[in-house]
């Protein structure tokens, strides 16, 4: 299945200046699997998403449909046919 992936601004250098990518996966497919896909064809931007452990970075929010993966099954979580969202976290005082 083709999973459709929308890339901030802040982090579209890391892709080439792509605001939307287009992973081919598996139908079973997870979050993980994803960023695995994304790693291999744009390594600086996997770097951005996920520490050296694998972990998704706290500042990064990815959202599935419309629900945050944290709130689902982290890295775990099936993506089905839903567009996928990257966003980054925005603090401020």
């Amino acid at each position: 299945m083709m999973v459709d992936v929308k890339i901030p601004a802040a982090l579209a250098s890391e892709c080439g200046g792509n605001r939307h990518l287009t992973v081919d996966l598996d139908e079973h497919a997870t979050l993980a699997d994803l960023l695995d896909g994304i790693a291999r064809t744009h390594p600086r931007l996997a770097r951005r998403l996920r520490d050296e452990s694998g972990k998704l970075r706290r500042y990064v929010n990815i959202y599935i449909g419309d629900d945050e993966s944290r709130r689902l099954q982290g890295l775990d979580t099936p993506l089905g046919h839903h567009d996928i969202h990257i966003l980054p976290s925005i603090a401020g005082g």
